[in-house]
């Protein structure tokens, strides 16, 4: 399996690759990704060992629509990324209509909440069951990652339910780091402390000029 920041190099390539797609361009090289991705060449072509990628040459470099297909195939599955959601919130209800427009790629399968007034509505093309139902819904449902938007104090029990559903791969927004097992792949996004972290920073850029 690929470092995680390979994997997470070659989002970023995909992400210029489909931009370029969009463009028209047919081929870029390996110093055209380096450049617009704050890499070097010789990183970006390592990464791209990774893929098993080798149609590049000297004369054209990568193929664009090749390069993102082939980078496609190690990142998704043909059917999309199934994906649920605990806690239809405020941050809840804007990632569920976030994701709603990047269909087929990512698959939001079923939110959960305790609140009754959302149970059983289908919320930004999402349906909403109690929380208490995730093992049920999720049986035999094979999702692959699981979003958490509940308060702190709810946070941990989001994470176990999930656990306990099969789902190996959470992302946690509540504002505390959540504990899974060692199979289970976990991102703590704490979003204070990525403003926090940000705004430190941006005054020391603005007293220094750089850091």
């Amino acid at each position: 399996m690929p470092p995680v920041k390979t994997i997470e190099r070659l989002i970023v390539y995909r992400a210029i690759l489909d931009q370029n797609i969009a463009q028209g361009v047919k081929n870029m090289f390996s110093k055209d990704l380096a450049e617009l991705s704050g890499n070097n060449p010789a990183q970006v072509r390592r990464d791209l060992m990774a893929v098993g990628y080798n149609g590049g040459n000297p004369q054209n470099g990568y193929t664009v629509v090749d390069l993102a297909e082939k980078i496609r195939q190690l990142l998704e599955p043909i059917e999309g990324i199934p994906m649920v959601l605990i806690g239809v919130g405020n941050l809840g209800r804007a990632i569920l209509g976030y994701f709603s427009r990047l269909k087929p790629k990512f698959n939001l399968i079923a939110a959960f909440d305790t609140d009754e007034t959302k149970v059983g509505r289908v919320i930004a093309g999402c349906n909403c069951f109690h929380s208490n139902e995730i093992m049920k819904v999720l049986k035999n449902r094979n999702v692959e990652l699981g979003i958490i938007t509940v308060p702190e104090t709810y946070a941990q029990k989001a994470a176990d339910a999930l656990v306990g559903a099969g789902v190996k791969g959470i992302v946690n927004f509540a504002p505390i780091p959540i504990k899974v097992r060692s199979e289970v792949y976990l991102e703590n996004m704490q979003m204070d402390m990525i403003f926090e972290k940000a705004a430190f920073f941006a005054r020391v850029k603005k007293v220094h000029g750089t850091t």
